[in-house]
C-alpha cells in the first residue's frame, strides 16, 4: 500500500494522466505544483519552493500561486511554449465524502488559449497539425474563434507555409523528427491519431457527417488532409474535454489560390512586420483602419495571402470602388460597425462555457448595430456588396433573449449576484423579495432594539463568520434583556443575538444561498440557449469582418489617393506614377517623388542603377507592394496600374547573416537568390537588391551578370535588379529584354542631390564618398578618399591587388600599379620601397595609350564621352571586334514581339 497521503496519491493519479504538461492542482485559493512541477513552476516563474508532509514518505517539493493570479502566471508558462493542465475541485467541499474529487477541466497550450488576456485582437492564435511526408497536410484552428482549414504544401515548402500563417503552435505525432525553426511551441500527439482512416473516423464524428466530401476533399484522394484534419480535432478535445462545438467545418485552401511569398519576401516587404525591432512602419499598420477585431485578423490574412483568383480580385475591386465613390454609404457602413465587438470571439465563448455575464450584454449592443449594417447597404449595386446584404441575419431574436434574461447593470461575474433581469423568473424575484424584506427587518431591528432597552449605542452588524448580531458595550451590559444569548465577546463589547434575529438571520442566509443557485442555473440555461445559436453569430461575424476590410480599403484609397489597378492574365507590369504606401505615409506627400515603371515582353527585366540613398530599394519594394496590393483587390497608391497576374512574387533586398546556422553574409545572399532561380517562373515577379555585394568585385560581377543572364534566357520573370555594378549595364546591349535604367541624381560642385526620379539610362558612378562625406565621416578621410578613387577610376590594371601603397605614412602614395607590360615589378630588392615611383623608362613615355589616358579626366567626361574614349582605346591597343568578352548570349525567341534596342520610356 502506498505510504503516500491520500492527496498526494490523487495528484499522482491525475498527475499519470498528464506527464507532459505542468499540472496546476486547486487546493482550496491555490493552485499547487508538486515534485518535479514544483522545482521547474519555481523556475520559470520565480516562485518560492517550499515542502508539504508527505505522510510515511516524508516531504514533498511544493510551489504554489493564487488562483486569483493565474492570468499574471500563465502568460509567462506559454511564452517559454509549455503546456499547463488546470486541475480543478470538481465537486463542494462540504458535500464531499471524504478527498474532494478533482478532475483536469483544461489544458492550455500555447495555440489553444481562450482568455483575453492571453489572446491578441487582431491576430489570430492558431495552432497548426502537421501530417504525412510529401505533400504535407496541414490543419490550422483558432480555438477562440472557431477556424478550421486545410492545406497542402510540399515538404520544402513546409517553413514556408508556416511563417505565413504564424501559429502560436504546431502539433506533430509522437516519435516524429521533423525540423521546424521557429517561434512556435511543438507539441506531440499519439502517432495512432494521424493514422488516416482513424482520423477520418474522428473528423466525420465530430462533425455528423456520413464522408468528408461536402469538406472538399476525399479520404482515398488526400489521406495526408485526412490525417491532419482528423488529428486536429483529436487534439483539441484532449486540451478541451467539455468540447469543441464552436469549431467550424473544415475550409480546404489549395494550392493555386494564392500567391506564394516565401518568409524572405514577407520580411523584406515589411508586410505584418518590421525589419528592424525597434519598429517602423508596415504595409499592414497603413492599410488597417478597420472598426472591428474580426475585420482586423482578416485583413491581416489578406495581405499574407495575395490572391491568383482573377474573378475574385475583381469582385473585391468592385466592391471597393462601390465605396469610395459612395462616400455616404462608406460613412454609414464603418459608423454602424464602430459600436460592434468581437462576434467571433464571444461566440467561441458562448459555445465553451466561458462567457461573463457583462459580455453576454456587449454581445446584445453588438447584434443592436446589425441593422443599421444591413441599411447601410441597401441598393448596394456591386456583386459582393449585394451578396453580403442578401439574407442579411442581424439576429434580433438572439439579442433579445439577452436582454430578457440579463439584467442591464449586471456585474463583471456570476459570483456577484445580481445577473438575471428582474421579471425572468418568478421563483427568483420570490427569493429576492424574501432576503429583501429580511434585510430590511435587520435594518430596522437597531432602531427598535434602541428603544426597547435604552441603549443609544447598539448596533446591528454582520460579517461571514458569525452571521448578524447585537453588539452591546461594556458600560451598557447591566442593561442587556434576558432575551439576549451571547454569541462573542471582545475586549470592548459583547454581541449578542435574539430568537428572532435569528429567525430572520436564516431567512437572509437561506434566501441569499438558493438566489446563488438558481440564479447560476438560469444563467447556464441562457448560455446554452445561445451555445444553439453559435454557427448563426459566427456567420454575421464573418459577414461582419469582410464588409470591416472593404470598408477599410475604401477610406484608405478615398484618404490617401489610391486607384483601382487593372488586373488582367497578361505578362504586362504597368505602374504609372507609382509610390510606395509606407514611405509615403511617412513624409508629406510633395516629398515623396512618384516613378513609372513598365516590365513587359519587351523589357522584362529592368536594371536600376544609382548612388547610394537614391532610393532604388524605395523602387523595387513598392513595386512589390503595388503588385501585392492589386491582387489583395485593393486599390493602388499610383495614377495608373495595370498589373498581370504574379504566380510569385520574390524579394531579396538587403544583406544579414545566419551565425547560428553558420552561414556568412555572402552565404544567406546566395542562398536566397538560389531559392528564387530555382522557385521563379515566367509569371513571377522578382526584385533583386544588390546581388554579389559579399564577395569581391569580380566575383560579385560574374555572379550578377550570370544571374541576370539566367532570368532572362531561361525563367523569363518580370524582374528589376538594382545594382552598383555599372558593368551590367551593358547586358542591355547585349539582351533583347534587358533595359537600362538609373534613379538620377544632380551634382551642384561637391554636394549631390538626389532626384528620386527614375530615367532610362544607365548610371556611372555610385557617389559613394559623397554619402561618406554626408555620413560625417572625418573630412581628412574623405579627402585620402577622393584621390584613392581618383587613382583607382584612373587605372583598370589590377587595382585591387596593390592598395596597401596607399597607407605609406607622410604623404600620399598615388603611383600604384605597375606597368602593363608586367616589366618593373615593385619589389624591394630594387633598393626602394614596394610601390615607389619610377622614373619612366622611353618606352612608358612613348606607350599611345598611356598617352591617351593622360588627357583623359574622369571627373569632367560624360558617359558618352566615356564610351568614345575606350573605343579608341581599343584601337590604339589593336584589339578588334572579336576580341570582346564575356561572349553574348543566344537571342531570345526570335518571334518576341517589341524591339530590343527601345527599352521603354519612364515619365519624369
Amino acid at each position: 500500500m502506498s505510504g503516500h497521503t491520500p492527496l498526494i496519491q490523487q495528484y499522482l493519479d491525475i498527475k499519470s494522466r498528464h506527464p507532459d504538461t505542468l499540472l496546476f492542482f486547486r487546493v482550496g485559493d491555490f493552485y499547487e505544483m508538486f515534485f518535479d512541477d514544483a522545482a521547474e513552476g519555481s523556475r520559470l516563474l520565480g516562485l518560492t519552493l517550499t515542502s508539504r508532509n508527505n505522510g510515511g514518505e516524508g516531504d514533498v517539493p511544493l510551489a504554489g500561486i493564487p488562483v486569483k493570479a493565474v492570468d499574471e502566471y500563465l502568460p509567462r508558462l506559454l511564452r517559454q511554449g509549455r503546456r499547463v493542465a488546470i486541475c480543478e475541485q470538481v465537486e463542494d467541499a462540504a458535500e464531499a465524502d471524504g478527498l474532494v474529487r478533482r478532475e483536469v477541466v483544461e489544458t492550455i497550450t500555447p495555440g489553444t488559449v481562450l482568455d483575453d488576456t492571453l489572446l491578441t485582437d487582431d491576430r489570430n492564435n492558431f495552432v497548426t497539425v502537421l501530417a504525412g511526408e510529401d505533400p504535407v497536410g496541414i490543419a490550422t484552428a483558432d480555438l477562440s474563434t472557431g477556424e478550421f482549414e486545410l492545406r497542402t504544401a510540399p515538404r520544402a515548402r513546409v517553413a514556408d507555409e508556416l511563417a505565413r500563417l504564424e501559429p502560436a503552435e504546431v502539433v506533430l505525432p509522437e516519435g516524429t523528427e521533423r525540423d521546424l525553426p521557429g517561434p512556435w511551441a511543438v507539441s506531440r500527439l499519439a502517432a495512432w491519431r494521424f493514422e488516416p482512416r482513424m482520423a477520418d473516423e474522428a473528423l466525420r464524428e465530430h462533425f455528423g457527417v456520413a464522408g468528408t466530401e461536402g469538406f472538399g476533399f476525399r479520404l482515398e484522394d488526400e489521406p495526408y488532409l485526412a490525417a491532419a484534419a482528423g488529428a486536429m480535432v483529436a487534439y483539441l478535445r484532449e486540451v478541451r474535454p467539455a468540447g469543441v462545438d464552436h469549431l467550424r467545418p473544415p475550409r480546404v485552401e489549395r494550392t493555386g489560390r494564392y500567391v506564394h511569398l516565401d518568409e524572405m519576401t514577407r520580411r523584406n516587404l515589411e508586410l505584418v512586420q518590421p525589419l528592424r525591432p525597434e519598429g517602423g512602419g508596415t504595409l499592414l499598420d497603413v492599410l488597417d483602419r478597420t472598426r472591428t477585431a474580426m475585420g482586423g485578423r482578416l485583413l491581416r490574412r489578406r495581405v499574407l495571402h495575395p490572391l491568383l483568383d482573377l474573378e475574385e480580385i475583381r469582385a473585391r475591386q468592385a466592391a471597393v470602388a462601390e465605396l469610395v465613390e459612395g462616400g455616404e454609404r462608406r460613412r454609414e457602413l464603418r459608423e454602424a460597425l464602430s459600436e460592434v465587438r468581437d462576434l467571433e470571439r464571444l461566440a467561441g465563448k458562448i459555445a465553451t462555457g466561458r462567457v461573463a455575464p457583462r459580455e453576454l450584454l456587449s454581445l446584445a449592443d453588438s447584434l443592436d448595430r446589425l441593422p443599421a449594417v444591413a441599411a447601410a447597404l441597401e441598393g448596394a449595386g456591386s456583386e459582393r456588396l449585394a451578396g453580403l446584404a442578401s439574407g442579411f441575419d442581424s439576429l434580433e431574436d438572439v439579442r433579445d433573449a439577452v436582454r430578457e434574461a440579463i439584467a442591464p447593470d449586471a456585474p463583471p461575474t456570476l459570483k456577484d449576484g445580481g445577473v438575471i433581469r428582474e421579471g425572468h423568473s418568478g421563483e427568483l424575484d420570490e427569493l429576492r423579495a424574501t432576503r429583501d424584506h429580511a434585510v430590511d427587518f435587520i435594518a430596522d431591528l437597531q432602531a427598535r432594539e434602541r428603544e426597547r432597552t435604552g441603549i443609544s449605542s447598539l448596533k446591528v452588524g454582520y460579517n461571514k463568520v458569525f452571521g448578524y448580531y447585537l453588539e452591546v458595550t461594556r458600560a451598557n451590559l447591566d442593561r442587556v434583556p434576558e432575551d439576549y444569548h451571547r454569541k462573542q465577546t471582545l475586549s470592548n463589547s459583547e454581541r449578542y443575538f435574539t430568537p428572532e434575529l435569528k429567525e430572520w438571520e436564516e431567512k437572509v442566509v437561506g434566501a441569499e444561498e438558493r438566489i446563488a443557485r438558481l440564479e447560476a442555473e438560469l444563467f447556464q440555461g441562457v448560455r446554452e440557449s445561445l451555445a444553439a445559436e453559435v454557427a448563426r453569430i459566427q456567420a454575421a461575424a464573418d459577414r461582419v469582418a469582410r464588409l470591416d476590410v472593404l470598408g477599410a480599403l475604401a477610406e484608405g484609397a478615398a484618404r490617401d489617393g489610391y486607384v483601382r489597378p487593372e488586373v488582367d492574365d497578361g505578362y504586362r507590369l504597368e505602374i504609372r506614377g507609382g509610390r510606395h504606401p509606407v514611405v509615403e505615409r511617412m513624409m508629406s506627400r510633395e516629398a515623396f517623388i512618384p516613378n513609372d515603371v513598365v516590365l513587359d515582353r519587351d523589357t522584362s527585366v529592368m536594371v536600376l542603377t544609382g548612388p547610394n540613398m537614391s532610393g532604388k530599394s524605395t523602387v523595387l519594394r513598392q513595386v512589390g507592394l503595388i503588385a501585392l496590393l492589386a491582387q489583395m483587390g485593393a486599390f493602388v497608391p499610383a495614377d495608373r496600374a495595370r498589373v498581370g497576374l504574379c504566380d510569385r512574387i520574390f524579394t531579396r533586398v538587403g544583406a544579414s547573416d545566419n551565425l547560428v546556422r553558420g552561414q556568412s553574409t555572402f552565404m544567406v545572399e546566395m542562398t536566397e537568390t538560389a531559392t528564387i532561380l530555382n522557385g521563379a517562373s515566367e509569371r513571377s515577379l522578382v526584385l533583386l537588391d544588390e546581388i554579389g555585394r559579399g564577395t569581391s568585385t569580380y566575383d560579385g560581377v560574374s555572379i550578377a551578370w550570370a544571374v541576370t543572364e539566367h532570368i532572362h534566357d531561361v525563367i523569363g520573370a518580370r524582374t528589376i535588379f538594382a545594382t552598383h555594378y555599372h558593368e551590367l549595364v551593358e547586358l542591355a546591349d547585349r539582351l533583347e529584354g534587358v533595359g537600362a535604367f538609373n534613379v538620377a541624381v544632380r551634382e551642384t560642385g561637391e554636394d549631390i542631390v538626389f532626384l528620386r526620379r527614375v530615367e532610362p539610362g544607365g548610371s556611372d558612378r555610385s557617389y559613394g564618398v559623397h554619402v561618406a562625406r554626408l555620413a560625417g565621416l572625418p573630412a581628412e578621410v574623405v579627402e585620402r578618399a577622393r584621390e584613392v578613387l581618383h587613382v583607382l577610376e584612373g587605372d583598370e590594371s589590377g587595382a585591387g591587388t596593390r592598395l596597401a601603397s596607399l597607407v605609406e605614412e607622410g604623404r600620399p602614395q598615388l603611383n600604384l600599379f605597375v606597368p602593363a607590360t608586367g616589366e618593373g615589378d615593385a619589389d624591394e630588392g630594387a633598393g626602394g620601397r614596394a610601390g615607389a615611383p619610377e622614373a619612366e623608362s622611353p618606352e612608358r613615355a612613348s606607350d599611345p595609350v598611356r598617352e591617351r589616358l593622360a588627357r583623359v579626366d574622369p571627373d569632367r567626361t560624360t558617359p558618352l564621352e566615356a564610351l568614345a574614349t575606350l573605343a579608341e582605346l581599343r584601337r590604339l591597343a589593336g584589339l578588334g571586334e572579336g576580341d570582346r568578352a564575356p561572349p553574348r548570349r543566344p537571342p531570345r525567341d526570335p518571334g518576341a514581339s517589341g524591339d530590343p534596342g527601345s527599352p521603354p520610356e519612364a515619365e519624369p
